[in-house]
């Protein structure tokens, strides 16, 4: 209670005791002003309860059940899981019948022996050897006859129970219906299988695995720091402090760890397989990410189980619907189940790894982004001439697999002669961008409808390269297409120019000199990465960019048997670990099968993929009549067949698809034409002589 008297004016002025100086509670004096404002002091001194609080009461209803979305959503829980048992037992219940039909019959003999132990007394037989063995013949004998005066009554009880059973067996064939068989093998059925079946061998099987996740609470994360040498229970100033509560994230457990004062980040980074030890979980599970108000502080992120080891399945894109290049790419999902995007426009990506660990699959899904979008043009190159990007041909303006020359030219000098012309254009849109009105082109920049409309002839425009490393070492021709590469990536995403790159070889070239410095200076300008599995820190900081490893980004920690997972640097202020969506090669070929239909429909097929390229000064109309004969149509495929038999100078390499675009082109329709007896899309020679007569 209050000293204060009750008889004094209440309007009188109250003196109110100075507060006490701070001088004994220790402070943090490392900030310039306080983070928190000072309590104000109260008018008068007020009672302090320091009574002990009572005990939190639990509610009397689940939180979850108290309100109908709450019941809905657990009823829909529980219906699911029992809907879900019931489909997996059924479908398997013909299964379950057999296992069991088995093991009953092995059941009825092993009843059948159990009888005869119990009733040949055999319990007794080690007792009757113990006293032949001692030459007891008196303990032997009386053993002997109480074993025959027990076999006698208990064989008394089988005969009663054979009896009993014959009888029954009768009585059921001669007057029980057909019915009363079920429910005899119904009751007798389990109980002779159980009997039969080996205790490790179930013959239902569970229709759910129940998880095992270890629960983490303040005790294990400080134990765990204390085990790497983070931290000291006992020394003064060196135990471990938290700066917010350990909450349940997705599917696992975050919290933010303040570690005591002189360690940092790096500490925690290298002592990371010992803080999983501490945890007892795998490696793979825990996830340390930087704190940016405090080299100290971190965010410790525990999985329940391997989020790496879960594939998250095959990718959207199979819906084969058109997509916009201006909207993020759709890559996978983060180690916490999240969709993680990739923004394209305005940014240049490399994808880097070692060999066999994804690299071709994750640069791939990005570049088939970019493939079902009508208005985005390809140019599509593969220094090392694999399979896996042959059939963006069916799209890619200008496209070369390998190294070695093909009837379209030399895939060095095609590829020169693309980064000529993206790095023209890329000077254009400049030059172009800046003299157009703010209401044109605001801020003076490239916008989506600009992009989209062909008056302005800027559409965006993206350049793969597959194994980059390779145009670095083929001589001369090398120094060109690395001094054009390196003002791409550094110009030309600001023009609508995108570079999607992908290596083997992020530390480098051999030889080093001005090629190895461009090469490094292409490396180090592109603004997202991607990196997959590599063989160290050091080759990890070279993929995801300087500084990586120093915020706890390190491929070289993700285990071989993880393909497509990697650290994406880059694309939003965090850096998740990524697994990646799935498109095989057949994938693939749907997709740009799928894309080159769109582009055909939207007007927008053009270079390679639309066959200028094998032979820009033939007469397409005629080689089509030359070669239609006497036939009054042909389908594609047969007539892509007999220009390339009649002139394989200039149509060896032509397809059914490229040559309908052509002549579509100029004015022929694509109309069914029937061959043995299937109709399938071709063109007719009276439609090809009036588009001859119109020209």
């Amino acid at each position: 209670m209050t000293d204060q008297d009750p008889q004094r004016d209440p309007n009188a002025e109250v003196a109110v005791p100075e507060p006490p100086e701070l001088l004994a509670v220790p402070a943090d004096t490392s900030y310039e002003i306080e983070l928190d404002e000072r309590p104000q002091v109260p008018a008068a001194p007020v009672y302090a309860d320091i009574s002990p609080p009572e005990g939190a009461r639990l509610p009397v209803i689940p939180k979850h059940l108290q309100s109908l979305e709450g019941i809905k959503a657990a009823g829909k829980r529980h219906a699911g899981r029992q809907v879900h048992r019931a489909a997996y037992h059924g479908i398997r219940t013909p299964k379950y019948l057999a296992l069991a039909l088995c093991w009953a019959v092995v059941g009825v003999f092993r009843v059948i022996a159990r009888q005869i132990y119990w009733w040949w007394h055999l319990e007794a037989h080690s007792l009757r050897s113990q006293a032949a063995a001692a030459g007891d013949s008196r303990e032997y004998m009386k053993l002997h006859k109480e074993s025959k005066e027990v076999r006698k009554v208990r064989g008394g009880i089988l005969a009663g129970e054979v009896l009993g059973l014959a009888l029954a067996a009768f009585l059921l064939v001669k007057y029980a219906p057909w019915y009363a068989w079920g429910a005899v093998a119904a009751l007798a059925l389990p109980a002779l299988a159980r009997a039969g079946r080996p205790a490790d061998k179930p013959i239902v099987t569970p229709a759910e695995v129940v998880p095992r996740f270890r629960v983490l609470n303040a005790d294990t994360v400080i134990r765990a720091y204390n085990a790497a040498a983070l931290s000291h229970p006992d020394k003064p100033g060196q135990q471990l402090q938290f700066g917010s509560r350990m909450a349940r994230d997705g599917d696992g457990t975050r919290v933010v760890v303040d570690l005591p004062h002189g360690k940092g980040l790096k500490d925690a980074i290298d002592a990371k397989d010992k803080i999983a030890s501490g945890l007892d979980v795998t490696e793979s599970q825990v996830f340390i990410r930087r704190d940016p108000t405090s080299y100290r502080r971190h965010t410790l992120w525990v999985a329940d189980r391997d989020p790496l080891a879960v594939p998250v399945g095959r990718t959207p894109l199979l819906a084969c619907k058109p997509t916009d290049i201006w909207r993020p790419a759709p890559m996978g999902l983060d180690e916490r189940g999240q969709l993680v995007t990739v923004p394209l426009i305005w940014n240049s990506l490399l994808v880097s790894a070692l060999p066999r660990a994804g690299k071709t699959f994750a640069a791939r899904l990005l570049a088939l982004f970019c493939a079902l979008d009508p208005y985005c043009k390809l140019s599509v190159f593969d220094a090392k001439g694999s399979p896996d990007w042959r059939k963006f041909s069916l799209v890619a303006d200008s496209c070369a697999y390998g190294l070695t020359p093909t009837r379209a030219g030399k895939p060095p000098e095609i590829l020169l002669s693309t980064l000529e012309d993206l790095k023209a254009d890329a000077q254009d849109r400049y030059t172009r961008l800046s003299e157009m009105p703010t209401d044109v082109c605001p801020e003076g920049k490239l916008t989506r409808e600009m992009a989209r409309d062909p008056r302005f002839r800027m559409p965006v425009r993206v350049l793969v390269l597959e194994e980059f490393q390779e145009y670095y070492e083929l001589g001369p021709i090398s120094k060109d297409i690395a001094e054009l590469l390196q003002y791409l990536v550094k110009v030309a995403p600001g023009a609508g120019i995108i570079l999607l790159c992908s290596t083997q070889k992020p530390s480098g070239i051999g030889g080093g000199g001005e090629l190895g410095q461009r090469f490094t200076g292409f490396r180090d300008n592109f603004s997202i990465r991607f990196g997959l599995r590599t063989s160290s820190w050091q080759v990890s900081e070279m993929c995801l960019g300087q500084g990586a490893y120093s915020e706890g980004l390190d491929t070289s920690t993700l285990l071989p048997q993880y393909k497509g997972v990697g650290i994406l640097r880059g694309a939003s202020d965090a850096s998740p670990t990524v697994r990646t969506y799935l498109a095989d090669g057949q994938d693939a070929e749907k997709i740009l099968t799928a894309a080159r239909a769109i582009r055909e429909r939207a007007g927008t097929l053009s270079g390679m993929a639309l066959g200028e390229s094998e032979a820009p000064q033939r007469d397409v109309l005629a080689d089509v009549l030359e070669v239609l004969g006497a036939d009054t149509g042909l389908q594609w495929p047969v007539l892509a067949e007999r220009l390339a038999k009649r002139f394989p100078d200039r149509w060896a390499d032509a397809s059914g698809d490229a040559l309908s675009a052509q002549l579509r082109a100029l004015g022929v329709p694509s109309v069914d034409v029937k061959m043995a007896g299937r109709a399938l899309k071709g063109c007719r020679r009276a439609d090809v002589e009036a588009a001859a007569g119109s020209r």
